[in-house]
């Protein structure tokens, strides 16, 4: 067993979601949101690396020190696996592990709106989940891809950087594909996915013009496709994916997305009123018609009142999300405050003053 199995371990057993080891201080656990110091003496540079190098193959021990960063995935057996980072800072080897479960939770485990059952009725275009950075966008996919291997009979495609969260084959068969190890990119891999007679392609992330490029043209071919971004609305986000390409082919991109986006799921993640956890608050826009001539006509700031007005097709916005938790009282209205789009909602019901 390597060395470091006993601080993934540890950091299983007590509930954390990430592990940090840095160069100077203690291994570091975040729970509920928080880093805490361990119990564990400081690391240094020559520690970790001795921790480090011993899960990784030459081949990765050379990338790192080549590119001064590695992804990769983690799996101690029956337990859990991690996604890592591996970098070097100014102190020397750092890394990062985030707790991937090893049993993947249900949509009702997560809370999740009911529009998000509306959603998983689509059988074709582009879905997008978006976040920030840990606010659960994996954890969703995971879900959702796990429902669908459940309940129906597909093809199912996963390109991820790293690998996550394992799906055995169930009524579907699900085939997933690591950036780095099984394809070249997200990329090269999305390029032959529609020649794979895919039902359903998973992009672990659209990072750069390309890669959104081929999802809309595998939306666009009838193809269902998931994908992710780092934005906190749904109007946010569909600007980021248009402003990406040149100003001189924006228009028709905006035409493709008016026909090919079918829905996008924001959430971020708020601590909970009792101080034990946090729970997902998520955005919820269902793309109709009238979103899709708003989107062609460059009119996003007036999606969001279609969002608002739209909670009869399971829509919500983020600020209507955050109220009606503040509601059932899972989080208070100070928490609310911090994640609010407009933040004014929420001042009046904090019981102290709040400075922004």
């Amino acid at each position: 067993m390597a060395r470091l199995d006993a601080l993934l371990k540890e950091a299983v057993a007590s509930g954390a979601s990430d592990l940090h080891l840095v160069p100077g201080r203690p291994p570091l656990l975040r729970s509920r949101g928080d880093l805490a110091a361990t119990k564990h003496g400081a690391l240094n540079h020559e520690t970790n690396e001795q921790l480090l190098f011993e899960i990784l193959t030459p081949e990765q021990q050379q990338h790192l020190r080549t590119n001064l960063e590695l992804d990769l995935s983690y799996d101690i057996e029956g337990m859990a696996r991690f996604r890592c980072n591996f970098f070097y800072g100014m102190r020397g080897l750092t890394a990062v592990f985030r707790v991937i479960p090893a049993r993947i939770q249900s949509l009702d485990e997560l809370g999740m709106p009911p529009g998000v059952q509306n959603i998983l009725k689509i059988q074709r275009g582009l879905i997008l989940v978006t976040g920030p950075t840990g606010s659960g966008k994996s954890t969703t996919l995971a879900a959702i891809i796990d429902h669908i291997n459940t309940h129906s009979e597909r093809h199912v495609i996963t390109i991820e950087d790293p690998l996550e969260f394992v799906h055995p084959n169930k009524r579907s068969v699900v085939t997933q594909r690591e950036v780095g190890t099984t394809a070249r990119s997200f990329a090269d891999a999305l390029r032959v996915a529609s020649r794979e007679d895919p039902d359903l392609i998973l992009v672990g992330e659209l990072r750069d013009l390309e890669t959104i490029s081929l999802a809309l043209t595998c939306a666009e071919l009838g193809i269902l496709v998931y994908g992710t971004l780092h934005t906190n609305s749904a109007v946010k986000t569909i600007d980021r994916i248009i402003n990406v390409f040149p100003a001189g082919q924006q228009g028709q991109v905006r035409t493709m997305l008016s026909e090919s986006l079918k829905a996008v799921l924001s959430q971020q993640l708020v601590k909970t009123a009792d101080g034990k956890g946090r729970c997902g608050a998520v955005e919820v826009l269902i793309c109709s018609p009238a979103v899709g001539n708003l989107i062609r006509d460059n009119k996003l700031s007036q999606i969001t009142s279609i969002i608002q007005t739209g909670s009869s097709d399971g829509m919500q916005t983020m600020d209507q999300a955050l109220q009606r938790l503040v509601d059932e009282e899972r989080i208070t209205p100070e928490a609310a405050y911090f994640k609010a789009i407009d933040k004014s909602l929420f001042a009046d019901q904090c019981s102290d003053p709040i400075l922004e």
